[in-house]
């Protein structure tokens, strides 16, 4: 992929890991890389997102999930949103401008919380694909599940996009009755199942990107409030952590959506010498608006419940990473900033 630089306004960071907005500028700051992403997208809905995140000259746009809502066992239905979603005139000027990739939610997959029980599965897996313009040869059309990689390449380093499938092979989730708690940890369920637990640890010990970027349609860090989240999985939640920490990939970070807010969550463990980001960027058409709280021990920041979407800038020769959330009118929400340590080629 052909590097193109940008200069784009760096908003003043108080030091490494401050969340903070002001009308003061620092000088401009040249990025070697802009990715996009965003989630819960109704595709009959007002889009207004889409120019902002063209005024960020993104080098790619990133689907976090729920990038459709068609809960439906009526395929042709399905198909029928998509192409709703693929005419709106905002989203395919970014399709004719820059590579999309993504993954799949639930309301995309075709049953709200669902999962492997989910019968159209297969059907709705190739109207995603179709969507997402994959080719009738590629591995994804003949395989179970959606995930996927895509190594990003560029004169100063390369970025790694580490898709995962949070819903074709995960266990059925059992209602909690405990109010606040939407649903049971299930202590030996699985989320990605064992193929896909493979796949990824081939994905991550091989990699030699400057950056590892994991797309999970769910949060993986944040795991204390009542829906969707890997804390459902807790050994699944455990076992992810473990290989980000053992794995020779080199500065991950973690995409998720989902939430209908926008979050930073961090966590330090002993085993990484860089903190590890879930950043939760959601939604794009319409948020949780009533939002008045709730339990994040690893959250950094504040929650966003405005419409939002998410951006990484990449500064790849210093291993530097700028993250944004932002909003209609391209107006910043919020950002938080990390150093990476350099990696020794």
């Amino acid at each position: 992929m052909k590097l193109i630089l940008r200069i784009l306004p760096l908003f003043i960071l108080l030091s490494c890991g401050t969340i903070t907005e002001t009308a003061t500028k620092s000088p401009e700051q040249k990025y070697d890389f802009v990715l996009a992403f965003g989630s819960c997208n109704k595709q009959e809905a007002p889009q207004p997102l889409w120019e902002p995140i063209m005024k960020n000259q993104p080098d790619v746009f990133m689907w976090g999930g729920d990038n459709i809502y068609a809960d439906t066992p009526d395929m042709q239905l399905m198909q029928e949103y998509y192409q709703i979603q693929h005419n709106v005139p905002g989203y395919k000027r970014l399709t004719n401008s820059i590579p999309v990739y993504g993954t799949w939610d639930d309301h995309d997959y075709g049953v709200n919380d669902g999962g492997k029980e989910w019968e159209f599965k297969e059907e709705s897996q190739q109207l995603f694909l179709d969507f997402m313009g994959v080719s009738e040869d590629d591995p994804r059309r003949g395989r179970e599940g959606v995930y996927h990689s895509e190594l990003l390449e560029t004169p100063k380093g390369n970025i790694k996009l580490i898709i995962l499938d949070t819903r074709y092979f995960r266990d059925e989730l059992k209602p909690d009755a405990v109010p606040g708690k939407r649903y049971k940890e299930n202590s030996k369920g699985t989320i990605l199942g064992e193929q896909q637990w493979q796949w990824l640890e081939e994905e991550l010990h091989t990699s030699a990107a400057t950056f590892n970027i994991i797309l999970s349609s769910i949060q993986v860090i944040s795991e204390e409030h009542g829906f969707e989240t890997w804390g459902n999985f807790p050994a699944e939640r455990k076992r992810l952590i473990k290989l980000i920490e053992n794995s020779s990939a080199k500065n991950i970070i973690i995409l998720s959506g989902d939430r209908h807010i926008s979050e930073f969550s961090e966590m330090k463990r002993d085993r990484l010498n860089y903190p590890l980001v879930d950043f939760t960027s959601s939604g794009l058409t319409h948020s949780y608006t009533s939002f008045s709280g709730e339990p994040n021990r690893y959250r950094i920041g504040e929650v966003v419940s405005d419409l939002s979407f998410g951006l990484l800038k990449f500064d790849l020769k210093n291993n530097k990473m700028l993250m944004e959330m932002r909003g209609e009118k391209n107006r910043l929400l919020q950002q938080h900033k990390v150093e990476y340590p350099h990696i020794k080629h």
